[in-house]
């Protein structure tokens, strides 16, 4: 059974258009999830609303959405008064601009989509927005309503279709300089640099999602079943916390121990040493003979 789609709507792209469906890229149907019960009877228990004041139970009809002016004091907003803040993206997607992927800062990264024609009128259409897309190499910038909030979405070539990523907001985001600005800056030697390169080096990769393996989960689904089956759970033994370590030359040579970079590591840290002996001694004789001649 096809999935459901998430929005529907009209792809723009000057006075080139095509009805379009978005629909979720991730989903999270297969992670473990718990519900409360209760311990006695062992039934599911079921969320209420209640009234912070009075402790009452407020049934749906009377539900309602407010702004909190100031402490305690609220403005309701009816759901026909949200209709009323009319957005033209609200089913339009219009592309606005297209910019190098790689100007994109990653943290403005935020939900994945799939963007596909809706009906075979669209596909024509749909394709041409698409292939000129991969010609030109490049992300469009959208913007788009979903769940009552406009968005500005990130539009490239995925496949036959269409990945479409929301972005963040500017006043999203946290301010960096907020986190690193105590950052100290010390004096690194160069053969640590060099040794913390080689162990980089012994771990080089390519990007491969289908290794990511979800450790946890497989723990969760583990324990459930051995739950089920009866079987006692034993809680393991706490793990001893790692002692500080004393000399970050000493922990990096460490880390190059039993992945096969630790020859290559001394060997190149001997020739680099040797180089720079013989220039010295170079240098030396050449300063002596100068001396000489004077």
């Amino acid at each position: 059974m096809a999935p459901r789609a998430y929005w529907k709507g009209t792809l723009k792209l000057s006075l080139v258009s095509c009805p379009v469906v978005l629909y979720p890229a991730t989903t999270a149907a297969e992670k473990t999830r718990f519900h409360m019960i209760n311990r006695e009877t062992g039934n599911r228990l079921k969320q209420q609303m209640v009234d912070a004041e009075t402790g009452d139970v407020v049934e749906s009809d009377q539900k309602g959405r407010g702004y909190e002016l100031r402490k305690g004091k609220y403005v309701e907003i009816e759901p026909e008064e949200l209709e009323a803040v009319q957005i033209e993206s609200n089913h339009t997607i219009d592309i606005e601009s297209f910019v190098p992927s790689a100007e994109i800062d990653q943290r403005y990264l935020n939900h994945p989509y799939y963007i596909a024609p809706e009906g075979k009128a669209a596909i024509d259409a749909f394709a041409v927005i698409r292939d000129a897309m991969k010609d030109q190499d490049r992300v469009a910038l959208a913007k788009i309503v979903l769940t009552n909030r406009e968005h500005i979405i990130a539009i490239e070539p995925l496949g036959k279709g269409l990945l479409g990523t929301t972005l963040r907001f500017p006043y999203e985001l946290r301010d960096e300089d907020e986190f690193f600005d105590d950052i100290k800056s010390p004096k690194i030697t160069k053969d640590m640099v060099e040794l913390a390169g080689h162990i980089l080096h012994t771990k080089a990769a390519h990007f491969d999602p289908s290794k990511f393996k979800d450790e946890y989960e497989t723990a969760l689904k583990a324990l459930v079943k051995r739950k089920a089956s009866g079987k006692k759970i034993e809680l393991p033994e706490p793990a001893e916390r790692p002692s500080n370590v004393v000399s970050l030359m000493d922990a990096l040579k460490q880390s190059l121990k039993g992945r096969g970079g630790k020859k290559t590591a001394a060997k190149s840290h001997a020739r680099r040493a040797t180089g720079r002996q013989r220039t010295a001694k170079k240098a030396h004789r050449s300063t002596a003979r100068e001396r000489k001649a004077g």
